[in-house]
């Protein structure tokens, strides 16, 4: 059952044919443009055919009573219940032209094509012919008796016969199956149908007359597809420059108002358009502060009162929204009054400084350091006028500070790439899988899990538990060259990082880096008190250009170290100099020998020894041992003196890394 393309215009001059009769409406506007019609049948579906098929498909009933059945008795497929490429392409065109003859007959008879066919005579509620053939192949692509994407290119050639009256009450037996067209099996096969025919919808409704209707659609939209789907989401970050807001360019005649202050009021819209042509030509970012600044002269000059808030009834306000404000010059001083006109209007501002403010653009869109500050000073003022319009100004304010927040983390989301939300749901294990006996070592045996010599300990979670807790790379302390890396990436210049993204500015990253600082590199350590927390760093993940800002000088404990060497490298020399003079001038009284005496009396006690003389006594060891020790003590406490303060140091540090390891453990 090839399709014939001989036939081709044949089909087109009988569509052509059952179109002339709506070419009346179509004048008038409640007919929507002509189709093109799609391919024809094969030559083997006659007639005859196409009348029984319209009478079995069309059948009254549930769909899963009759559908398959007709469906192989007419096309005889090679498989049972599901159809090849041919197949399919042939039911497509019997399907697509009897939904044109249904449309065509509902358009002569003057009825909605919805309701056309319905029964009035049956008690129950019976629904019309369209209806009832799309549910027929909405079951057969559900069932996946028929390629997927066929009922989506069935709503889209109903929408695009239909007029827009017809359109709305298509659309809603679309949102009526939305759960089923959602489903991955059909929206894989149609999701691009489906955004194709909303779109067209959208492009024939009127935007100002037809709100509700396109709203509708941005709202099946946006649950029909994915959060994460990129077809919805500006990657680009695009702005609607052809919204444009038209304001009279000429003062009127016979109006007492200052026109200037209009001009420059509704200027600012231009700006609001398209605020990324703010920090690419210098001019506009001048010409927009000096604007928005007699603005908000002007909204501090004349605030509002409560009174005049209250007379605002915002809540009626929301019952009769409209799109845009009028612009009419007759209507400044009015606006003026307004308090939610004011807050429109600083409600632009904040978002313009927000997106001027938002980090990650591209070089040639990134603000200056005096823009920043200009910035800074003009949105403290807006915010204070917003606190300032009645009624409830602080709460508004808070919701819209609150707003903008959130709104950074879409605009991280979309410029990571949009990654997915949703995760893939774990794999359920099958029945016979759960119902095996295992049988698992002992917590205090080895060994493998399947072996069946152990006995059982609990079950299998307890084993992962055990093994989990005692696993030694659950709690592993970093080295300071892993962790120091991000902040010298920070400090190295050629990375570009903006000082206010530092890592040295958290608190909780340099208070932990001190930690494992004093634990593994004490002399880095020590450069805190001098360098800061940059000097911490190691030097060998330093940039080599900033390597030399941070080089260890010779500190001074180091210098009194070499001092200390050079002074007792010294000192036996003088010693040996007092033994000899001693040697030489030969017994003095004991009150004038008495305390070099004690200094040198373990040196003189070894000599004796050695040299053969006449061992000391009993009484006369013990006095020279008691003068020994007092004498040592002594010279500990004169040499150690200038040491104390790092001795006191270190001891402080090691107190506080036995208390680290010790809240560790």
């Amino acid at each position: 059952m090839a399709i014939n393309p001989n036939r081709e215009n044949e089909g087109k001059e009988k569509f052509d044919g059952a179109a002339l009769c709506v070419a009346e409406k179509r004048r008038h506007g409640t007919e929507p443009p002509e189709v093109t019609c799609p391919s024809e049948l094969s030559p083997a579906v006659e007639i005859s055919e196409m009348e029984e098929f319209k009478k079995a498909i069309l059948q009254p009933g549930p769909p899963e009573n009759f559908a398959l059945q007709t469906v192989q008795e007419l096309i005889k497929p090679q498989r049972q219940t599901k159809l090849v490429q041919d197949e399919n392409q042939l039911l497509e065109n019997m399907l697509r032209t009897l939904l044109q003859e249904l449309v065509s007959s509902a358009a002569q008879s003057g009825e909605p094509i919805m309701q056309y066919g319905q029964s009035i005579d049956d008690e129950e509620s019976s629904q019309g012919l369209i209806p009832h053939l799309l549910d027929v192949v909405l079951y057969l692509c559900q069932r996946e008796h028929i390629e997927g994407g066929m009922i989506f290119q069935l709503l889209e050639d109903l929408t695009e016969m239909s007029t827009m009256r017809n359109c709305k009450d298509v659309f809603g037996y679309i949102e009526g199956k939305q759960d089923i067209l959602g489903k991955q099996e059909l929206f894989a096969r149609g999701k691009l149908v489906m955004l194709r025919t909303c779109n067209q919808l959208l492009r024939r409704l009127s935007k100002a007359n037809d709100v509700v209707f396109c709203g509708r659609i941005l709202m099946f939209l946006a649950h029909f597809f994915p959060l994460s789907e990129r077809s919805a989401v500006n990657i680009k970050g695009v702005f609607n420059t052809s919204n444009e807001t038209k304001y009279e360019k000429d003062p009127p005649e016979g109006i007492s108002i200052d026109f200037n202050y209009y001009k420059t009021l509704w200027s600012l819209q231009e700006f609001f358009c398209n605020p990324a042509s703010l920090t690419v030509a210098p001019a506009k970012w001048q010409k927009y502060t000096s604007s928005l600044t007699v603005v908000l002269d002007t909204f501090e000059a004349q605030p509002l009162s409560e009174e005049e808030g209250d007379a605002n009834n915002l809540e009626e306000e929301a019952a009769s929204f409209n799109i845009k404000y009028l612009t009419s010059s007759n209507l400044m001083g009015l606006e003026l009054k307004d308090p939610s006109f004011r807050r429109h209007v600083l409600v632009q501002c904040l978002i313009v400084f927000d997106y001027l403010k938002a980090p990650g653009k591209p070089d040639k869109d990134v603000t200056s350091e005096t823009m920043k500050e200009e910035i800074k000073s003009i949105e403290e003022r807006v915010k204070k006028l917003l606190e300032m319009t009645p009624p409830k100004g602080k709460d508004f304010l808070r919701k819209i500070e609150h707003i903008l927040e959130r709104e950074k983390n879409w605009v991280w989301w979309k410029r990571d790439g949009c990654p997915p939300f949703e995760k893939q749901p774990a794999e359920k294990k099958s029945a016979q899988e759960g119902n095996k006996k295992r049988y698992y070592a002992p917590l205090d045996l080895g060994g493998d899990w399947e072996t069946k010599n152990y006995p059982s300990c609990g079950n299998g979670q307890t084993r992962i538990l055990y093994n989990a807790l005692t696993d030694p790379q659950r709690v592993r302390t970093p080295s300071i060259t892993e962790y120091w890396k991000p902040l010298a990436e920070d400090m190295d210049p050629a990375a570009g990082i903006e000082a206010e993204y530092h890592h040295k500015n958290n608190r909780v990253y340099c208070w932990k880096g001190l930690r494992f600082s004093a634990r593994q590199d004490l002399e880095g350590f020590s450069k805190f008190t001098d360098l800061g927390v940059e000097g911490v760093v190691p030097l060998e993940i330093l940039a080599p250009e900033v390597r030399s800002k941070y080089q260890a000088k010779p500190s001074d404990r180091s210098k009194r170290a070499k001092k200390e060497e050079v002074k007792g490298g010294s000192q036996p020399s003088e010693e040996a100099q007092v033994a000899s003079e001693n040697d030489g001038e030969g017994a003095r009284p004991v009150e004038a020998s008495a305390a070099p005496m004690e200094t040198d009396a373990a040196a003189g006690t070894v000599n004796t020894s050695q040299d053969g003389g006449t061992p000391p006594t009993a009484e006369e060891e013990q006095k020279l041992n008691s003068d020994t020790d007092v004498g040592q003590e002594a010279g500990q406490l004169e040499t150690d003196g200038p040491l104390e303060p790092d001795r006191e140091a270190v001891e402080t540090v090691m107190a506080d890394g036995e208390t680290d390891a010790e809240a560790d453990i």
